[in-house]
């Protein structure tokens, strides 16, 4: 008899082991499908299946966040509560649980209970859970308790630094710069060594003018107060230079090595920024620092050289050109190769001279033999080689002798494949072809070209690829874009006088023509350039007239304050025009310079400290 028993002991739990993966497969294949209703909103069948599977130890954590946000879908706010709090006893601490409940109160709309629920979470953290509840407040879509765990976690440690990445990231997220300003100040005043990774995370943040501003406003008054912290001149000089405000960010580099006399990489760094920005003025500042204070340093030779660049560049921007300036030029280059000789340390100022020469006094043949002495020179960096030829081939251009030009250009393409040198000359030949009217040609360089790594060099390309399709796609001939161009090459030749006839001729021959825009910016930056301000104005106005209807129209604006800023001097005027185009053209090229033009004569000015 109780050896029967015993056989039907074994062969019963013999049933149940067979039957126990029967039976965790058919729970699964349950979650499964309530997960799916749950997907689909048909909460009322998921719950059904939740609650039977509820009850399994094993599958209460799988089960349990599905279940919740289905008795929460259906506003069963009690049972909510009551699952929470069976979670809280099964597992007791866990962070999880804890904010649930809180969320509970949120959604059954008593706001009271909720806030205290959440803030006894965070009067009970202990340290290790920190990182954890944050994440948690994060999953469940209550950022400022995020804040609030961080903080509280700083005070624990006792340290005001403890979670500074988390938050700024936090704070970067929901675009609170004011609060990243903060952090990013604690933490580079404690170490200064982690400036860049500050830098990183307001760059990441900073997306409009007035939050650069407020940092702007917010690291002078920090200057002001902690003059001997130099990481917080370094990040105002930061800041300057994201903004383009090369002159204040100048101001703080000098202050900076005043106090530290870094050998001047710093200033001459400003100074190569500026000049490449067309800051003249600052880039002439800068230079002439370096090469006062540091006659010794690295940067001596290259400051000089890069002094007269400014200088050279000042010049022929400033209209109409004087002549006399170009002389002088020519007078300090010489100098400056009668000390350091011709050699390839000097060939670039050598390249430089032959520019002038050949475009500004009209010496061809002195520019040519000094660009053929930089071609020669031993050494001399290969760039710089291919650079001065297609110089060369500009010359030839100058002269009628277009030939010759592109044997210059097709040289440096071929032993430059793929670079931006090689694909400057490529846009030169392309531009020649679009001179020649060989339109077809031009446009099969300038696809290419339209790809290429340099920015600028693409950005060329395309302005002159759409100024032929918009101009010859609509028309049966092609006979007005042809006679643009050749007035174009005039422009290029410096025969303005002949160009400014061939565009009013165009302008009387084809009526209305999709190129009239273009001829009138042509006349003016024509006329600008002769130092005739008032007819330049006057055909920027033709454009800015209709200012919606053509794309020059941003262009024409900032040309128009420019002129009314820099040669009519009238100061009340200028900011206005500069206004109108912040106004009208907000995501304009020019928005950046017109708004740093505009503060400047507002009368905006840099901390000097």
């Amino acid at each position: 008899m109780r050896a029967t028993f015993y056989l039907k002991t074994i062969l019963f739990c013999l049933f149940l082991l067979g039957n126990y993966p029967v039976q965790a497969q058919k729970q699964t294949g349950d979650a499964a499908l309530a997960k799916e209703y749950v997907a689909k909103g048909d909460h009322a069948k998921a719950e059904a299946i939740f609650e039977k599977l509820i009850g399994n130890n094993e599958q209460f954590p799988q089960v349990y966040p599905d279940y919740l946000k289905t008795l929460l879908a259906l506003k069963k706010y009690r049972d909510a509560e009551k699952l929470v709090k069976k979670a809280q006893k099964k597992y007791p601490g866990m962070p999880a649980y804890e904010v649930d409940l809180g969320v509970v109160y949120a959604a059954a709309g008593n706001a009271q209970n909720s806030q205290k629920q959440f803030d006894k979470v965070i009067s009970q953290l202990t340290p290790p859970k920190v990182r954890a509840t944050a994440q948690i407040f994060l999953e469940r879509g209550l950022p400022e308790y995020l804040e609030k765990t961080y903080l509280q976690g700083r005070k624990l440690e006792n340290n005001p630094l403890a979670y500074s990445g988390e938050l700024m990231q936090h704070y970067t997220n929901l675009r609170q710069s004011d609060k990243l300003m903060g952090e990013v100040l604690l933490l580079v005043q404690a170490n200064p060594a982690q400036i860049s990774y500050a830098q990183n995370m307001l760059q990441n943040s900073m997306k409009d003018e007035k939050e650069f501003e407020a940092l702007e406003r917010t690291l002078i008054s920090s200057v002001q107060k902690n003059p001997n912290q130099n990481v917080l001149s370094e990040l105002l000089l930061w800041v300057y230079l994201q903004r383009k405000d090369f002159s204040s960010a100048l101001i703080q580099a000098r202050a900076l090595d005043r106090r530290s006399r870094e050998n001047g990489n710093r200033i001459f760094e400003i100074g190569s920024i500026s000049l490449k920005n067309g800051d003249y003025e600052t880039a002439i500042e800068a230079f002439e620092y370096v090469g006062r204070e540091y006659p010794s340093g690295p940067y001596y030779v290259v400051s000089r050289q890069r002094l007269l660049n400014a200088k050279e560049e000042q010049v022929k921007n400033t209209f109409p050109i004087d002549h006399t300036k170009i002389r002088s030029l020519i007078a300090d280059y010489q100098k400056l190769l009668q000390e350091f000789g011709k050699n390839d340390r000097t060939a670039d100022a050598m390249r430089n001279m032959a520019m002038l020469h050949a475009f500004y006094l009209d010496e061809k043949e002195q520019a040519i033999n000094l660009l053929e002495e930089v071609v020669n020179t031993p050494r001399t960096n290969p760039d710089l080689v291919a650079q001065s030829k297609i110089n060369l081939g500009d010359i030839y251009l100058l002269k009628g002798e277009p030939w010759e030009a592109t044997l210059l250009y097709s040289q440096v393409e071929k032993s430059h494949k793929e670079t931006p040198i090689g694909h400057e000359a490529k846009l030169r030949n392309a531009r020649l072809s679009y001179y020649k009217g060989d339109f077809e040609l031009a446009q099969a360089h300038l696809d290419i070209l339209k790809l290429a790594t340099s920015r600028e060099i693409a950005n060329d390309a395309m302005e002159l690829s759409l100024l032929i399709t918009d101009n010859t796609g609509l028309d049966t001939t092609t006979e007005a874009m042809e006679a643009y161009a050749a007035a174009d090459l005039l422009v290029f030749q410096n025969k303005f006088s002949e160009a400014i006839q061939k565009l009013d001729f165009m302008l009387k021959q084809y009526p209305g023509h999709s190129l009239a825009d273009e001829i009138y910016y042509q006349k003016a930056k024509i006329y600008l350039r002769q130092g005739n301000y008032t007819d330049a104005l006057f055909n920027l106005a033709k454009i800015t007239a209709n200012h919606n209807q053509d794309i020059l129209a941003d262009d024409a604006l900032f040309m128009t304050a420019k002129i009314t800023e820099e040669n009519l001097k009238d100061i009340e005027q200028a900011k206005k025009l500069y206004n109108d185009l912040l106004v009208k053209f907000p995501g304009s090229t020019y928005s950046v310079e017109a708004r740093k033009r505009f503060r400047n004569l507002r009368g905006d000015a840099a901390v000097v400290n």
